[in-house]
């Protein structure tokens, strides 16, 4: 059996004591902060905020990523545009104005 005797003076025992007392103090102290509604919403918004820039930051790197790919269509490694690729779309962006440019004349009448 283990020997429950304690050989501390009194004066040990009342500072122990009061040493336990501070940082239950401290311990309830952090807590009390913890619980705080300030502190609940201030980490709920911590951790939206923190969400939204993730989501932002994948949003940004597949809208770069598809870019690019579309760029690589029309511009070759050097830098230069495709013609053979550039002229049919510019045909068909131009013929789409075109018609677009009809449709709202005749609204106009």
């Amino acid at each position: 059996m283990a020997d429950t005797s304690d050989t501390r003076t009194p004066a040990e025992i009342e500072a122990d004591i009061r040493r336990r007392r501070e940082v239950l103090a401290e311990t309830l102290d952090e807590i009390g902060v913890r619980v705080h509604p300030k502190t609940i919403v201030g980490d709920a918004k911590a951790k939206v905020a923190a969400n939204i820039d993730h989501t932002v930051g994948r949003a940004y790197v597949q809208v770069n990523r598809v870019v690019s790919e579309v760029r690589a269509q029309f511009v070759d490694e050097r830098g230069a545009p495709r013609l053979e690729r550039v002229v049919p779309v510019a045909l068909v962006a131009v013929g789409l104005v075109g018609l677009l440019a009809l449709g709202v004349r005749r609204r106009g009448r």
